[in-house]
C-alpha cells in the first residue's frame, strides 16, 4: 500500500508534465484568485518567474509565478520571503492551482 500512495502524482492540466508528487503536499487548504490551491513542499519541471512582493490575503509577501518547464503554463507560485512571523513556513514553498493540475497514478 505505501508504493501505490509514492507513486500518486500531480502534471501539468496542459500538457501532462509531472509537477510533483502527492507525498509532497503541506496543506491543501490554500486559494488563488481561480480557487483551491494546495501548498508543496517540492515541484519539479517547473521554471521560477521574477519575483515581486504582493498582499495575499495572508500579509505581504515575496512571490513568483512557477511555470510548467514545457508548455510554460502558469501552475501558481512560490513563496520566497514573507514579513509575518506565522508565515515563515511558507518560504521556499510552492502554491499549485488545482485547475491548472491533474492527478496521475491514482
Amino acid at each position: 500500500m505505501d508504493e501505490l500512495v509514492k507513486t500518486r502524482s500531480y502534471s501539468c492540466y496542459k500538457c501532462r508534465r509531472h509537477v510533483s508528487f502527492h507525498d509532497d503536499i503541506i496543506s491543501t487548504n490554500f486559494q488563488s484568485k481561480k480557487g483551491k490551491a494546495f501548498l508543496f513542499a517540492h515541484v519539479r519541471n517547473v521554471v521560477v518567474g521574477t519575483y515581486e512582493q504582493k498582499r495575499l490575503t495572508t500579509g505581504l509577501h515575496t512571490i513568483a509565478d512557477i511555470h510548467c518547464v514545457d508548455c510554460d503554463e502558469v501552475l501558481g507560485w512560490k513563496y520566497e520571503r514573507t514579513v509575518e512571523p506565522s508565515q515563515k513556513y511558507k518560504e521556499g514553498k510552492f502554491v499549485l492551482e488545482l485547475c491548472k493540475i491533474v492527478k496521475d497514478n491514482w
